[in-house]
């Protein structure tokens, strides 16, 4: 082989090397790539020490497949006036995945007692959900629940269905602003109703 043969050779290798660095660095520059990827549903959550990101999502997932219905009357109580609506609101999603609806009401059923009612709710279920009652108008995250202050009325007790939460005697009715469904164990909030006077 020829001194010119092999320059030749060595310069055409070097040229398409050339030219494949070059398409890899500026190809960029001049093509887009189109990823369409869903948010997890742990995209929100604390993530506990002993569990890892993925186990989070894998509970979380699990527990979006399953419904718990609950249908509770309205508590009735015996030669006392009707109770009366004192502030109510509608649940709203707090994400794509968090969702909620239906309707919060805060209830007076005598002077010294009062009741939260749920009507036509839904909301994606998840791991140990609590109901909050807080004094924050639109909280999205634990740091507003923290900062603002909550009472927790206890476990959801199911995901679909009216149902009915004692409050209790030491929670600020007039301060309170919105209802959470929050869920404990990885403090992501599934819902919000904001709370006004009816009317």
């Amino acid at each position: 082989m020829t001194i010119k043969r092999i320059a030749f050779v060595v310069g055409a290798i070097a040229l398409v090397a050339a030219g494949a660095l070059g398409w890899w660095l500026l190809s960029p520059l001049f093509i887009n790539q189109t990823v369409n990827e869903e948010l997890p549903f742990s995209a929100a959550a604390v993530v506990p020490a002993e569990m890892t990101a993925v186990e989070v999502e894998e509970i979380m997932a699990a527990m979006a497949k399953m419904e718990q219905p609950v249908e509770e009357a309205m508590p009735e109580m015996p030669a006392m006036p009707a109770p009366t609506s004192l502030k109510t609101g509608m649940f709203r999603d707090a994400d794509r995945f968090h969702q909620g609806s239906g309707s919060a009401t805060l209830y007076r059923l005598d002077e010294d007692s009062h009741v939260l009612r749920f009507e036509d709710f839904r909301v994606t279920n998840g791991p140990d959900l609590h109901v909050l009652l807080t004094y924050h108008a639109d909280p999205q995250s634990r740091d507003d629940l923290h900062e603002a202050g909550y009472v927790d009325l206890g476990s959801l007790k199911g995901n679909i269905g009216s149902q009915n939460y004692e409050i209790p005697a030491e929670a600020d009715i007039g301060a309170a602003a919105s209802v959470v469904i929050y869920c404990q164990p990885f403090h992501v909030v599934f819902s919000v109703a904001p709370l006004q006077p009816p009317g």
